[in-house]
């Protein structure tokens, strides 16, 4: 009789254990669920570059504060300044075709227009940089296009790439450099990823002098920089 008592007193001490360690597992599953989902990331962008006036001094900013950034170029540009779409590469940025010409009309066309010259773009990168790169962004956004066009990038592979904030230094002509810095903290459509628009071409002063502000306020609110 004793042995049957003990027996089950075993089975039951063995039972509350289990039950303990799986509400355990369980909390910590749930606290890194909560975790991942409260991560707060941001995606730095360029469009338009490189330029001789902006592009040297956003990547002297960039190394400074130690983060990285994705930059989309337009080839024309590529092909008269390599020695700055190589200086991006060999600090560890993310490259993106942003178009050959930058024409809209001439790109937006028709979709083989479109393919000709991102396949352009594409093909002036990998020159300079012996990297080839599916990444794109359409010049303007994707948002209000054709949406032959959209398709028709998509199945020729490439992964493009919209934003959800913009400092709105294509936006506000002569906006000083706090007009910008606001507009970046301000317009994020989603505050756990934010991929955030700005411009490296040339006379982008205000850009600059408002970019240390933008990662500062980021850094200091949690985020992760990352790139693309």
């Amino acid at each position: 009789m004793k042995k049957k008592v003990l027996r089950i007193g075993f089975c039951m001490i063995l039972t509350l254990m289990m039950f303990f360690l799986y509400n355990q597992q369980q909390m910590q599953a749930k606290s890194a669920f909560a975790l991942a989902q409260e991560e707060k990331s941001i995606y730095l962008t360029f469009d338009d570059g490189p330029s001789d006036s902006t592009t040297p001094l956003i990547l002297d900013v960039l190394k400074r504060e130690e983060v990285n950034a994705t930059f989309f170029i337009v080839g024309r540009q590529a092909n008269r300044r390599p020695e700055l779409v190589n200086r991006i590469k060999e600090e560890g940025h993310a490259l993106g075709i942003h178009s050959y010409s930058h024409d809209y009309a001439q790109i937006y066309a028709n979709p083989t227009a479109l393919l000709e010259d991102i396949e352009k773009c594409a093909r002036a990168l990998e020159k300079i940089t012996g990297v080839k790169t599916n990444l794109y962004r359409f010049p303007g956004g994707s948002f209000s296009l054709r949406e032959e066009l959209v398709n028709c990038v998509k199945e020729a592979g490439y992964n493009y790439v919209d934003w959800n904030a913009s400092c709105r230094d294509a936006e506000i002509l002569g906006a000083d450099a706090d007009t910008l810095f606001q507009a970046a903290i301000d317009t994020p459509a989603d505050r756990n990823k934010i991929i955030l628009l700005m411009h490296d071409s040339a006379h982008r002063k205000n850009t600059v002098k408002a970019l240390e502000k933008i990662i500062r306020y980021y850094k200091d609110k949690g985020y992760t920089f990352k790139t693309l």
